[in-house]
């Protein structure tokens, strides 16, 4: 039988989320500076390395995995590694194995993915004006992602947008968000930016509460309570006038972290308990001394360090981030 991995406060972990790679074709704002530093490959593990650790947490009952970044899509032989770890979901050990992505690849990976049992997507998604667009993500463009929700639209996985909620940048085009959202039959999340790694600015000028904004949307939509659960954060609403589902991921506002089922591994093998705290356990050579026990016994020891909480604090001008890391280490 297997043993679960459970923490100090009873919490049974069934949800990973492994960073394949801290590289990405954006430098969203938000997320990381513009003159990022990568990791050298030779730190980064190898797929299979990956494919090996995944396996271990799905053997202590993980039974949802997400592959962040960076970007996942840009890792090279990353489908090589969704083909091996889709054998979990023809085995029922996994329910669902799923990708947060920025979109800008799903036009060439989306008929692949659909037919290696990725049924879900989350993409990355702040802005629909091109002008907009083009200034978060230094360097992406609009007509490439909507390319590629098209593609996987078409290829039958679900969709749902992730929009991080920006003052004085994209709270003006949450409604039409919404309504863009239930014409496309896409689930949308909005989520408040998290004061994680130094980025060139200040997050103080960023920041907007999700209650203001719903507040706001209360005014226009009738948004309906809804018992939706996922194994994520969001809290859900359905949208009557569109009939589509609205999420809100409020760390600082209303955290979420006395449900929470969820860990973290960078691709160095690094597992972090929470996302925002630093608390985190080096797996990687237990993981490359080829002795399963070892990777185990430090699972073990890993739920005792996981918090009861974060301590997201983002109310102080020039104040430094709660989290030295990145976003791009750990995929959000």
């Amino acid at each position: 039988m297997t043993r679960p991995l459970i923490d100090k406060y009873g919490r049974h972990v069934s949800y990973l989320r492994v960073s394949v790679t801290d590289r990405c074709d954006f430098r969203c704002t938000y997320c990381m500076a513009e003159s990022m530093i990568f990791l050298p490959k030779s730190e980064v593990l190898t797929l299979e390395e990956l494919d090996q650790l995944c396996s271990a947490f799905i053997a202590r009952g993980v039974r949802k995995l997400r592959l962040t970044g960076g970007e996942p899509l840009v890792r090279r032989g990353i489908m090589d590694l969704i083909r091996d770890l889709s054998r979990h979901l023809k085995s029922s050990a996994l329910d669902e194995l799923t990708m947060t992505t920025n979109g800008s690849q799903l036009a060439t990976y989306a008929d692949d993915l659909a037919r290696l049992g990725v049924k879900r997507l989350n993409i990355s998604l702040d802005s629909l004006d091109h002008q907009k667009f083009a200034e978060i993500t230094r360097r992406g463009r609009l007509e490439q992602v909507l390319s590629g929700l098209e593609a996987a639209k078409q290829a039958g996985i679900k969709i749902k947008i992730n929009t991080v909620a920006l003052r004085n940048f994209n709270e003006d085009e949450i409604s039409s968000l919404v309504a863009w959202c239930g014409k496309e039959g896409f689930d949308l999340c909005l989520i408040e930016t998290m004061p994680l790694g130094d980025i060139d600015g200040d997050r103080t000028d960023q920041y907007l509460p999700l209650t203001a904004v719903r507040e706001r949307l209360a005014q226009e939509y009738t948004l309906v309570p809804s018992n939706h659960v996922t194994p994520g954060p969001a809290r859900y609403v359905t949208v009557a006038e569109t009939g589509g589902r609205l999420g809100f991921i409020t760390p600082l506002t209303h955290n979420f972290c006395e449900g929470c089922n969820r860990v973290r591994v960078t691709c160095t093998g690094t597992l972090y308990m929470c996302l925002g705290q630093e608390d985190h356990v080096d797996l990687r050579a237990a993981l490359l001394s080829g002795e399963p026990e070892a990777l185990d016994r430090l699972l073990d020891e890993a739920m005792q360090f996981k918090p009861k909480g974060h301590d997201f604090v983002i109310d102080r001008k020039g104040q430094k981030p709660a989290v030295g890391r990145h976003m791009s280490m750990t995929g959000g």
